[in-house]
């Protein structure tokens, strides 16, 4: 949560220090570090003279309370740097200390004061304590000082906080449900993905049925982007280091990246491949290319790994080796614009195909007082003028996220909203002048002379394993009928119905459906309620009078029994439910 102008930015981040000196009454000694607001909610990180668990969380709630109806007066203060020095440095607090350092000589340095409590703060807040009045601490954690490992691990404190009771009530309704939609805990029970630790943290296994559901969403996306004439490739999970050098990643990208292996014989050194965009310029670059063989797409779905810190892995949401359904599109500057208006138009058939119709439009762009970009300021301007004015043709509104680009170029991201309101990043596209450049990148002109490339990347999905993760919350595990990696579960009554089920079964596989049958010495009732609880689809229920007749006995996931019918009416429905 980044706008200062919203007023549930105030109320947040007023909740944050509410919680902080709450935390410094009840545990003197606390050293405190930093309290931001964030969506949704705020957290506070705090090295605490003595460890505390999720146990203790309701006495600081209740201190928290009590300090809201004291109603103190918030107030702005701003101080010297010597004065502010004094203050923290009396206080033990080496955290605001190194924050103190950090604020570049003539910036004022602001506090807000409560009572006798005070925080090195920007703001803004709200007037008084006894505004912040709705509100619940959720969970603890722990955290790195400015997220770097080498530094100490210090506890956080996760809440949030509400205008109005009914908001915080609806708010904590929403993280009930979202409970029981966890694609940790989901993904276990319907046999997707699973993590061990003799594999590693962040490297997900694929079970068969998770596979499946993988190999559904490729074969799906593989089918448009042939459609609109994109190129498979396939590239390697490893690369040399001078890979990395030339496109910038080892200078820009390299906390992010596995440790190098190094091939001594050889002299030489590898790396995994934390993104696809390099090894794709190496297959543009192979030959000499004409202006008539631009645009030129490529598309792949390669697996890059990236060395996340362990307490940012995330179940499938951040793992550190994922699948990327990227593609590189290598275009004349008079071919950007349009090129890059049927990307949008893809991602938008994508989110339409899974159900996701509530979207956002963010372009992220660079933050010039950050030096981790490659390039010059003409080459960002003419990238970033670019999105803008695509965006505009396509008569679609957007927001600014500054900071967020790639170290090569902005980015178009397209947010989108799932069916409990919460927000996700998913695909993404991007506008690169500067990677054509550092790898001297060249097509014939019309003029018959060598003229510069640029480079759209995209990533419709993100990566499978974030998506997945995404859709197994959406849909609470009840995928719709053409994605789900089990379709239709045939249950005979009998052991004498199991040849005709199995029957039944082989015809559905025979016409591309997902079919299995349950052989289990089980009442049928049972077998019923357990493909109810495994979210299939549909269930056919094979008896005496079915085979008669030469009927199934049909049930659906969401409404229950729908009578007998002929297997090809059956299958004209399933038929109707995959488009």
């Amino acid at each position: 949560m980044t706008d200062a102008r919203d007023p549930l930015y105030s109320l947040r981040h007023s909740a944050a220090h509410l919680m902080a000196q709450a935390v410094t009454e009840l545990y003197p000694g606390t050293k405190l570090a930093i309290g931001p607001p964030i969506e949704e909610g705020f957290y506070y990180d705090f090295e605490f003279p003595k460890s505390i668990t999720a146990e203790d969380l309701p006495q600081i709630e209740a201190r928290m309370q009590e300090i809201s109806k004291r109603d103190l007066t918030i107030e702005r203060l701003t101080r010297s740097r010597q004065e502010a020095t004094a203050l923290y440095s009396k206080s033990n607090q080496p955290y605001k200390l190194e924050l103190i350092e950090a604020i570049p000589d003539g910036d004022p340095i602001s506090f807000y004061e409560q009572g006798d409590w005070f925080d090195l703060c920007r703001g803004p807040h709200v007037n008084r304590t006894g505004q912040i009045r709705h509100f619940k601490l959720l969970s603890i954690a722990g955290a790195y000082w400015r997220g770097d490992e080498r530094n100490r691990m210090l506890t956080r404190i996760y809440g949030t906080v509400w205008p109005t009771q009914a908001e915080l009530d609806d708010y904590l309704n929403r993280l009930e449900e979202a409970k029981k939609r966890d694609h940790r805990v989901l993904g276990r029970e319907l046999e997707l993905f699973l993590f061990t630790p003799e594999v590693g943290s962040g490297l997900p296994l694929w079970l068969p049925k998770g596979a499946v559901l993988r190999e559904t969403l490729e074969q799906f996306l593989k089918m448009e982007q042939q459609r609109r004439g994109y190129m498979p490739v396939v590239t390697p999970h490893i690369a040399s280091s001078r890979l990395y050098a030339k496109s910038g990643h080892l200078s820009t990208f390299n906390n992010k990246m596995f440790p190098m292996m190094n091939d001594e014989e050889a002299h030489e050194t590898f790396i995994l491949k934390p993104m696809n965009c390099p090894h794709h310029i190496q297959i543009y670059a192979s030959q000499t290319r004409s202006y008539r063989d631009l645009p030129f797409r490529l598309a792949e779905f390669g697996t890059v790994y990236r060395y996340e810190q362990s307490g940012e892995l995330n179940g499938m949401l951040r793992v550190r080796g994922f699948t990327q359904d990227d593609a590189h599109l290598f275009v004349t500057p008079d071919q950007l614009q349009d090129e890059f208006k049927a990307v949008v138009d893809l991602m938008v058939t994508v989110l339409r195909k899974l159900n996701l119709q509530e979207y956002r439009l963010r372009i992220g762009v660079r933050d010039p007082e950050d030096d981790k970009y490659i390039g010059s300021d003409e080459n960002w301007s003419a990238a970033e003028t670019a999105i803008k004015q695509a965006v505009a043709d396509l008569k679609m509104d957007y927001s600014i996220s500054k900071g967020d680009a790639a170290f090569y170029g902005p980015k178009l991201d397209l947010m989108v909203r799932d069916a409990l309101g919460r927000e996700w990043q998913m695909g993404t596209v991007q506008v690169d002048y500067n990677l054509p450049e550092r790898f001297e990148l060249e097509y014939i002109g019309e003029d018959g002379k060598p003229h510069r490339p640029l480079m759209i990347h995209r990533a419709p999905f993100g990566s499978l394993e974030r998506i997945i993760g995404l859709l197994i919350e959406h849909y609470a595990g009840a995928f719709p009928t053409w994605l789900a990696p089990i379709q239709v579960r045939v249950i005979p009554i009998a052991d004498r119905h199991q040849s005709a089920a199995s029957e039944i079964a082989r015809q559905l596989r025979d016409a591309g459906y997902r079919s299995e049958v349950d052989v289990r010495n089980e009442k049928t009732g049972y077998k019923i309620r357990q493909a109810e609880v495994a979210k299939i689809p549909y269930m056919l229920v094979i008896g005496d009078r079915d085979i008669a007749a030469g009927t199934v006995s049909v049930r659906h996931r969401g409404e229950g029994d729908l009578g007998a019918v002929p297997i090809h009416q059956f299958m004209e429905r399933l038929a109707a439910d995959c488009n």
